[in-house]
């Protein structure tokens, strides 16, 4: 293995696929190994897919298919704030889709954009003379390039792209930037009004953008973060996300844990506080913490018992995509904060949960690539998580010290990046702070898929899926958006369910994902 990963691996399979991709007068061919037997796993179930194979699917009968649209292979995405639209990222292009219906997502416009891997487009918006600019932050990791909106640049490492999706019929690249630390993920501080944003960070550093100019962002500086220091394997240390919350703070997660910074001036962050010895090391951090939040924030309580509704609870991802026992492939994790004073070691760790390990859903042989990914909490305390092969995972976060898998949906011909719970709208079609029951999944297979959740409290209503069984198995038919129940091979499909891949050891060098 070189020092590309896997999914870079699967990338540049791609464009192998086609004798590589010329680009600006330079060829990118795949690098030596890419086009052995490991190449293309999510290019190959992607055409499988889209041939129109038909595959078993295990569900919950509390989570119901609506809806299928096929149009990429989805790695990421994001809602606008002001307007109902979704931005969905590729290999190989960003779609917008109006959500106006948000059952029915409808494609308006698309760049042509391949990059490797904007796993993590972010969003922002902002009025400049009066009138509001909707933008999505990708990030450049080895290469990118818009042959239709930017054809005579080819972007490389730590590189920001500003594309403008104003006009949702016409994305395009307004603004590019080289800065000096890792741009895997770069985050708007305030998404209304986006006037900086941070990087993901690398050696023990992050830099912060200034976006008061969409048309020349300038790098403000680089910053230390004791999130993104060295820790094995990271010999230099990695960065990979920001996310804020609503009380004015930022948590940075990264090779050595997460840090949360005071961040209500933007350009001269303080730290506040960190996680505590747990996070360097396993069980609680084998590899990345890669992403968190910290629901209702601003009614921070740290004498009260750990719980979302005081603010005190971070949750968090840990993953390690690369290890290929998916029992032990990261984890959703809970961490209590009890300071934010400004003392390091202050956020504990609570609980944590692979559900894979349960054995409940499909985690057949061909499972290699199942880790714990991005995740949504619910105002509810549900919180849905890809798994990629592993598929949808909802977990019942209500009570932080005792996590628990609310239902899952996983098939054969499946990758799940990520999930988002479909927030409401006012009748002018901004979202507000409150989730409806709809979530969307990001799946670099399947594309976009549609699913509606049974919350606690609500009423249950027959799953498609059929049956009063507790689970049920299905098949997702690429034409049609209703599941049908087929009984057949139930038991043998659990029965592989319950094999277990023994850990590879082999770790990459400092590139993230």
């Amino acid at each position: 293995m070189t020092a590309l990963t896997l999914r870079a691996l699967r990338f540049f399979s791609a464009l192998a696929g086609a004798g590589g991709l010329l680009v600006a007068g330079a060829a990118l061919a795949a690098p030596a190994g890419a086009h052995q037997s490991d190449q293309s796993s999510a290019t190959q179930k992607r055409q499988q897919f889209t041939d129109g194979v038909s595959v078993p699917v295990l569900s919950t009968p509390n989570i119901r298919f609506v809806r299928n649209v096929p149009d990429t292979a989805a790695i990421s995405g994001v809602f606008a704030r002001s307007a109902p639209y979704f931005y969905v990222s590729s290999t190989d292009s960003i779609t917008v889709y109006d959500v106006s219906d948000p059952l029915n997502p409808l494609p308006k416009g698309v760049l042509a954009n391949l990059v490797f891997e904007n796993e993590a487009m972010n969003y922002g918006e902002k009025k400049v003379d009066g009138v509001v600019n909707r933008f999505v932050l990708v990030g450049a990791d080895l290469v990118e390039y818009s042959p239709t909106s930017d054809p005579s640049h080819l972007g490389t490492f730590n590189e920001l792209l500003v594309v403008d999706v104003t006009d949702p019929t016409n994305p395009y690249v307004r603004s590019r930037l080289k800065t000096s630390t890792n741009t895997h993920t770069v985050s708007c501080i305030n998404e209304t009004d986006c006037q900086y944003a941070y990087t993901a960070g690398s050696s023990g550093q992050y830099s912060i953008v200034d976006l008061s100019n969409l048309d020349s962002p300038r790098e403000v500086g680089v910053f230390a973060s004791p999130a993104a220091r060295p820790k094995p394997p990271f010999a230099s240390g990695a960065g990979h996300k920001w996310n804020f919350d609503d009380a004015g703070y930022g948590i940075h997660t990264g090779s050595s844990g997460s840090a949360v910074f005071n961040v209500s001036d933007p350009t001269a962050p303080r730290l506040a506080a960190t996680t505590d010895a747990n996070a360097l090391s396993g069980p609680w951090n084998d590899f990345i913490h890669h992403n968190s939040a910290r629901p209702n924030a601003s009614r921070f309580d740290a004498a009260a018992a750990p719980s979302l509704a005081k603010g005190n609870v971070l949750l968090v991802t840990e993953e390690d995509y690369e290890n290929t026992d998916c029992t032990t492939a990261g984890s959703l994790q809970s961490w209590q904060v009890t300071s934010l004073d400004g003392t390091p070691g202050t956020i504990h760790p609570l609980d944590r949960i692979n559900p894979v390990d349960l054995g409940e859903g499909v985690s057949a042989p061909h499972m290699a690539f199942c880790s714990a990914h991005w995740f949504d909490v619910h105002q509810s305390g549900i919180v849905a998580q890809g798994y990629y092969e592993g598929g949808l995972r909802l977990i019942d976060a209500r009570d932080p010290r005792n996590l628990t898998e609310y239902g899952y949906v996983a098939s054969g011909l499946s990758e799940v990046w990520d999930a988002y719970w479909v927030p409401q709208r006012t009748k002018n079609g901004a979202a507000t702070s409150t989730k409806t029951n709809i979530v969307y999944t990001v799946d670099a297979v399947r594309g976009l898929d549609v699913y509606t959740v049974d919350l606690p409290g609500s009423t249950t209503a027959p799953s498609l899926l059929g049956g009063p069984a507790p689970a049920g198995i299905g098949n997702f038919g690429s034409a049609d958006p209703r599941v049908t129940l087929l009984a057949a091979g139930l038991t043998g499909l659990v029965g592989v369910g319950l094999v277990r891949r023994r850990r590879q050891r082999g770790r990459p060098a400092d590139v993230i994902l």
